[in-house]
Order: structure tokens, then sequence, then C-alpha cells
């Protein structure tokens, strides 16, 4: 299997966490956190993260209910992939997120407490998780 640079998106209507990870190590860190207005982000800026990390697939984590469910921002989160991949041509793959956040949370406010909690950087990092559960959740 040859090595792939993944960026991964976690969607938000205010902010979009975006993180880059490799296959080859199964590893992701945060990058940054895009603005966005009613979910719709600058899609410039997006072009500028594609064009500097070169990734071969895009993994955009899917907001679900704990049992499973869709909620509403569920569909925003599929249309954003949709538009992803029509943009950029890219493959794109939905990834859970439940818990990611809660997770990003629990890291950033052990590493570094309050301050660390900055919405950026909770929502990079839970980038950062859903793109290393994709590749956990990934046959070897």
């Amino acid at each position: 299997m040859q090595t792939e640079t993944l960026l991964a998106f976690d969607f938000g209507t205010k902010s979009i966490g975006v993180a880059v990870g490799q296959s080859l190590t199964g590893s992701a860190r945060p990058l940054t956190a895009l603005k966005a207005r009613d979910g719709v982000p600058d899609w410039e800026k997006i072009a500028a993260l594609l064009q500097e990390w070169q990734p071969q697939r895009l993994v955009v984590g899917l907001p679900l209910n704990m049992d499973g469910t869709e909620q509403p921002l569920t569909q925003r989160a599929r249309k954003f992939a949709n538009r992803l991949h029509g943009r950029f041509g890219l493959p794109v793959e939905l990834q859970d997120e439940r818990l990611s956040t809660v997770a990003a949370r629990a890291d950033l406010f052990s590493r570094g407490g309050f301050r660390a909690l900055e919405k950026g950087s909770v929502d990079s990092a839970s980038a950062a998780l859903i793109l290393e559960s994709w590749f956990e959740s990934r046959p070897q």
C-alpha cells in the first residue's frame, strides 16, 4: 500500500477544523480552524491548504447522535463533503465523529488547562481525532 497524505475536516457552521495525517504512520496533527459563514468556508483557503499539503484523499467528520441517528448538522456535513469533492476532484470519505470534540477538549485541557480550549484549537484537534479514527477503522 502506498503512503497517502490526507486532510481531515471537522465541519461546523461557524468554524471548520482542519488536520493533516499520513497513512503510513496512521497519525494526524491539527493544522488550523477556518472561519465559516453558516457552514460556508472560504474556499480559497481550502484550496491553499490542498496546494500546500497535496493530499490524495479527504476525510470529513460526520456528526451523528449517540444512537447513530442523523441530526440537522449531518446533512450539512454531507453537503460540505460533496462540495469538496465537486470543487477539487479528490476522493472524500465520511467518518463518524461521535465524541471527537469531547475527546479533543479533554486532551487539550489535560495539556494546557482552560487556556488551551480556544475554539480553533478544539476544532483542529477534533479534525485530527477524526482522521486518526478513520485510520484505525481501515483494514491493515
